[in-house]
């Protein structure tokens, strides 16, 4: 019992200047710890963090939205199920942007979160609530859900390590949906070690999940052979308007590559500006139809007015926020007569083509290296007015997210301002045994990440 009020002191304590968290579930903690107690699992005892997209029966489940305030989960998500079984409990619910759809948890219709590095910067989005949390130290992990770079971008912004798994290796049963063909929950936590570990307890098929057919996971004992690693890097990338100290970060990582015996070479890879807008296209579609649900009569915000439609279209009006409602007006206006052909199934068929681009690179290459991000963190407010400038940032992270590939990142170096910049490490489809195998790897000759003295 002292062990759980001390944590939670601690955490009411920093969440004060921070935001992390929508709920605590003080009330349920003690049992909660009790039961993971008796547990032998990998997480015996271990209190985490949980995205406030993803179904933990008995707690809150808003998707940082006024459309489900007060809206409680009657049962567990799949992920959730399965680090019960393990020992892991729950401290609460983490902040996001609305619905998962931001990149930097300032569409949160309850709270503004804050990067716990520098309290002036956003901590990225949308799963900054668990970045911040795990950063500050509150919880050794959380679960947070990537769409298009929702844990890998806030990971790198404050500093931590996270993946996005393979799409389909981990179940999405009990995650609110925004992008359906996109969204995958994935861990993130200080160290690689325990993301690895974390990520081998949710990972598996689950017959709840009928796209989620993924093997199971074992932690990886052997560490790469780095004299037979293929490793590509992107060709020009000094070009695709990255900060310096992204560049300076990127160019260190390849030469730690090379100096342990990789064979690092430049791919053709220019994909910003294409990547980006073909993603937007295809989520905000799927945005619109799976928000369709979402009409203040079955359950949610209840609107008022005469009339059915006027019910719905008051729901939404006050349930909303800008940035959902500017998603799914575009969903909605790209999959109408006359724009699907126009916009819709050429975004399909970039889509098919980037998928074969890549399984044709990781046919000559284990691995594939980018910035998680072309910036550190940004000022709190900066792209407020300024949604294209806040896609933009999107611009490393889409690639996998579009190919449906695994990428970590893992935190490489800072910059002159002190913020922390991401790597991102990239293997073939259901490959994430390579990725933590050769990321452990380095961290054997090297030092763990994140907890490196680097002058880069």
């Amino acid at each position: 019992m002292e062990l759980v009020e001390r944590l939670f002191s601690e955490i009411l304590k920093k969440d004060r200047s921070i935001g992390a968290f929508l709920s605590l579930d003080i009330e349920g903690a003690l049992k909660q710890r009790e039961e993971a107690e008796r547990c032998e699992g990998a997480l015996a005892g271990v209190p985490l963090g949980i995205k406030d997209n993803i179904a933990v029966k008995g707690q809150p489940l808003t998707c940082a939205s006024k459309m489900l305030m007060g809206h409680r989960a009657s049962y567990d998500a799949t992920v959730i199920e399965r680090l019960r079984k393990s020992g892991a409990w729950f401290v609460g619910k983490t902040n996001m942007d609305e619905f998962a759809m931001g990149g930097s948890t300032e569409n949160s219709a309850f709270q503004q979160t804050k990067n716990p590095v520098d309290l002036d910067y956003v901590p990225g989005g949308s799963s900054g609530g668990s970045a911040a949390a795990v950063a500050a130290g509150m919880v050794p992990g959380a679960l947070g859900s990537d769409t298009g770079g929702s844990i890998r971008q806030p990971a790198a912004y404050c500093g931590i390590v996270g993946l996005k798994p393979t799409y389909g290796r981990v179940s999405r049963y009990g995650l609110v949906a925004f992008a359906s063909s996109f969204d995958q929950i994935g861990p993130m936590t200080q160290t690689v070690e325990e993301c690895e570990r974390l990520f081998s307890v949710i990972a598996g098929a689950d017959e709840k999940d009928p796209t989620c057919d993924g093997a199971s996971y074992q932690m990886q004992k052997r560490l790469a052979d780095f004299s037979m690693l293929r490793v590509g890097v992107v060709s020009g990338i000094e070009k695709m308007g990255i900060a310096p100290s992204i560049l300076k970060s990127y160019q260190k990582l390849v030469e730690e590559f090379q100096d342990a015996g990789a064979i690092v070479e430049e791919i053709d890879f220019s994909l910003p500006s294409e990547a980006v807008s073909v993603y937007y296209v295809l989520s905000s579609a799927e945005a619109s139809s799976n928000l369709g649900r979402f009409d203040g009569i079955r359950y949610g915000l209840k609107g008022t007015g005469a009339s059915v439609e006027e019910e719905m279209k008051s729901s939404r009006s006050a349930g909303f926020g800008l940035e959902v409602k500017r998603r799914v007006l575009f969903g909605t206006h790209v999959l109408s007569a006359g724009y699907q052909d126009q916009v819709y199934k050429k975004a399909q068929r970039y889509r098919a083509t980037l998928k074969n681009r890549m399984e044709e690179l990781f046919h000559s290459h284990d691995l594939f290296l980018m910035p998680t991000t072309p910036t550190p963190a940004f000022r709190l407010g900066d792209h407020s007015d300024d949604p294209m400038g806040m896609y933009l940032e999107d611009a490393f992270t889409v690639p996998a997210s579009l190919t449906g590939i695994p990428a970590l990142s893992i935190p490489y170096g800072k910059s002159d301002a002190g913020l922390p910049i991401g790597m991102q490490v990239m293997a073939a489809h259901g490959q994430e045994e390579k990725i933590f195998e050769v990321v452990k790897g380095l961290e054997t000759k090297n030092g763990v990440f994140g907890r490196r003295d680097q002058d880069v």
